[in-house]
């Protein structure tokens, strides 16, 4: 499910998914600002709301994102 397998298109790879997510995160943003706008630009290949968050939950375990005190998702810099 994180990797593309025999079963799992490599578009449809939560590590693919997570990926689009983070290009998409250019400035710190709400889970929903960020939603709208990753659904937007799924819609040839709509992703549901579940895989999002485990895409962005995915993030969180590798340490790409975090979440501010002010509940804005930004990307981590350095080892921060």
């Amino acid at each position: 499910m994180i990797l593309p397998t025999k079963n799992i298109s490599p578009d449809r790879a939560l590590l693919t998914l997570a990926g689009k997510v983070f290009d998409g995160l250019g400035s710190p943003r709400t889970v929903s600002g960020v939603w709208d706008e990753f659904r937007a630009k799924q819609e040839a290949r709509p992703v549901s709301y579940a895989f999002f968050i485990l895409a962005i939950d995915l993030l969180f375990l590798m340490k790409l994102v975090s979440l501010g005190d002010d509940g804005l998702i930004r990307r981590r810099v350095g080892g921060q």
